[in-house]
């Protein structure tokens, strides 16, 4: 039983899987989990979009970099964010899998539930999440903006080598 559809493994048939029927007859904690995995990826999508507006390659607002600085640091929060709101429902479910598959007073012949492939990537996909927001900040944090120059960095040619004149060493530098 996933968040989405409701599976079956028999070994005659194979898998069969059917969608469930309605919002409002779930469980509560499905429910939750539902909105907060749409949370999630809206908030994962809009730290991208936010972080990516602040990045140094990208040419709009040049001049600000301290506004640059800030969508940077507020791309994190919104990934780490994002993290949190992954984890929580995925690490819920895994609860009360374990929960209910422990659960004496279920006689044998009811199914019990195991962990499924989501749960292994809702946890990888929610540990990326945190580690991008905190990798971000941390980086952003760390290091002082550099000033706006307008342009980007272009290297000058000099006409004259200081140490070579008239194709000799110069014995005074």
């Amino acid at each position: 039983m996933g968040l989405w559809k409701t599976c079956v493994i028999q070994e005659e048939v194979g898998r069969q899987c059917k969608d469930f029927d309605s919002f409002l007859a779930l469980p509560a904690e499905l429910r939750i989990s539902r909105i907060l995995m749409f949370l999630s990826n809206g908030l994962g999508f809009l730290g991208l979009l936010v972080s990516g507006f602040g990045l140094d390659c990208l040419r709009i607002g040049d001049r600000q970099q301290d506004l640059k600085k800030r969508l940077l640091i507020l791309g994190g929060v919104l990934l780490w964010t994002s993290g949190v709101t992954a984890l929580v429902p995925v690490s819920w479910v895994a609860y009360l899998t374990v929960e209910e598959f422990w659960d004496e007073t279920i006689p044998e012949i009811v199914p019990r539930w195991e962990f499924g492939e989501a749960l292994f990537i809702g946890w990888s996909a929610g540990f990326s999440l945190l580690l991008g927001g905190c990798l971000l900040h941390c980086a952003v944090c760390s290091t002082p903006a550099p000033e706006a120059s307008g342009h980007y960095a272009v290297a000058e040619m000099q006409t004259q080598c200081p140490y070579l004149e008239n194709g000799t060493i110069d014995p005074k530098v």
